[in-house]
């Protein structure tokens, strides 16, 4: 399925304030809060960066009037989007900035900087930054790190940098910080993490290493440990689902419905991920092996879901993932096995996972949909990432390791898995309420320090005249 196209604005009323004025423009009585947001954008294909990018949009507008709010993008140019937030329509700017060679392209995130550092030279995504009271970075939940390549950390780094070049306050809210691969990365990351204004990550193992590489400019009150953005996301029932995806799915069913997550990251070029990650379980072999040993020793139907979709043979598109597993194993029970339709919205998709009654998968946004909607669930983990997020739930036991255990071990730890499934579903009940009232402190605490920069800024903007 293609990327989720933009939501343009329409001739409707909106609740929120409209953000196609410049961002210089005066704002009578008490001035709106003005945010910039990098690394949670719409439209890329990932449903965890998307979730992000509602639940940010979403905190936001529940806690501040008419926000202005500036979400840059990969696409060139600029523009007006709107998003059904909040109970009403938030009408937000986009603004390119862009990974590109293209030094010369406008949007270029290398252009961006060097027009920053010579004092904007026109630059709209520098007027933007300029004119917010604070920027707050993503970076996509997972991607302050080197794991994934030099250009995605180059990339990472570059969109901190050019908000610190503007000394406008920067916050990373929750997220992975590393693991880093060298000590270059980790001097990199240091002085960015040294200098921004606050750092949540969402797990204990990243605040630990956000501890050691802050070292002495460590402090507690702005090196904070919070809880993924996506806890708080709404789940929506999709307009319709095939059968028998359906009844599956609904209210009086009564077959279990174990839900798998098939990420085209680790399959669809295996030995490419096997390299990189240094896996020693081969994801293809785990999949089919336990989706064939639920097939053969239960009377569970198996739904396959993806949550990345970028186009159809792209290494990272997890529908042909799906769909080879689907070839691979369901000829044997081809009425018990079914892949869940492509959705760009992931509300819907966490719906579905939400109905399920085991879960496992191997992208971390489509394992935290089932953990906060209460579903026992397991995850095949590539990074350190993965256990640091269920044990924020209690669950951490059912990290099974793609690093450490061979293919035979991890199905074993999923069989386990979903054989104690009520044992995890009890301990949920418990994690998961705290969990979410964590997300929502958290926002409220984001949100008040962004209104703290705004009266800084205020403050400053009087002394001057």
């Amino acid at each position: 399925m293609p990327a989720m196209p933009r939501l343009r604005l329409a001739d409707r009323p909106s609740v929120f304030a409209d953000t196609s004025a410049p961002a210089s423009a005066p704002v009578a009585g008490a001035p709106p809060l003005r945010v910039a947001i990098f690394g949670a954008m719409p439209g890329t294909g990932n449903l965890g960066v998307t979730a992000m990018h509602l639940c940010l949009l979403d905190g936001i507008a529940r806690r501040t009037r008419t926000p202005i709010i500036t979400v840059f993008d990969d696409h060139p140019g600029s523009g007006t989007d709107v998003v059904n937030v909040a109970g009403g329509d938030l009408v937000y700017a986009r603004c390119g900035a862009i990974p590109t060679r293209r030094i010369y392209h406008p949007d270029s995130l290398w252009r961006i900087r060097a027009a920053g550092r010579l004092g904007g030279l026109g630059s709209n995504a520098v007027q933007r930054v300029r004119a917010a009271d604070a920027v707050l970075d993503v970076t996509a939940g997972d991607g302050f790190t080197d794991l994934y390549g030099e250009r995605r950390f180059a990339r990472a780094v570059q969109e901190k940098r050019i908000v610190l070049d503007q000394g406008c306050p920067l916050i990373l809210v929750p997220q992975t910080i590393g693991p880093f691969g060298n000590d270059r990365s980790r001097r990199t990351a240091a002085r960015i993490l040294s200098a921004a204004a606050m750092v949540w990550t969402r797990d204990r193992q990243s605040h630990e290493l956000l501890k050691e590489l802050t070292g002495d400019a460590f402090d507690p009150a702005r090196h904070r440990c919070g809880v993924d953005l996506a806890y708080g996301l709404d789940a929506v029932a999709p307009w319709d689902l095939p059968e028998p995806v359906s009844a599956w799915l609904g209210d009086d069913a009564a077959t279990p419905v174990v839900g798998v997550n098939v990420s085209g990251l680790l399959l669809n070029d295996a030995d490419g991920a096997a390299q990189r990650f240094g896996l020693r379980a081969d994801h293809r072999d785990v999949v089919c092996g336990f989706v064939s040993r639920v097939l053969d020793e239960t009377d569970a139907n198996v739904l396959l879901v993806p949550h990345v979709m970028t186009r159809p043979g792209h290494v990272e598109h997890d529908p042909d993932a799906c769909d080879a597993i689907a070839r691979a194993v369901g000829g044997r029970h081809p009425d018990r096995l079914a892949v869940l339709p492509a959705s760009a919205d992931p509300r819907e998709v966490k719906w579905a996972i939400g109905r399920t009654d085991w879960f496992c998968g191997a992208r971390m946004h489509a394992t935290i949909a089932a953990l906060s909607s209460g579903v026992p669930t397991a995850a095949l983990a590539y990074s350190p990432k993965a256990r640091g997020t269920f044990a924020m739930c209690n669950l951490e036991a059912n990290v099974a390791d793609l690093t450490a255990l061979e293919t035979d071990a991890v199905i074993e730890h999923l069989w386990t898995s979903w054989r104690e499934r009520d044992d995890a579903r009890r301990r949920l009940r418990v994690s998961i309420p705290e969990v979410r009232a964590r997300a929502e402190s958290q926002m409220d605490e984001i949100v008040a320090f962004c209104l703290t920069c705004r009266g800084q800024r205020m403050t400053e903007t009087r002394l001057a005249a």
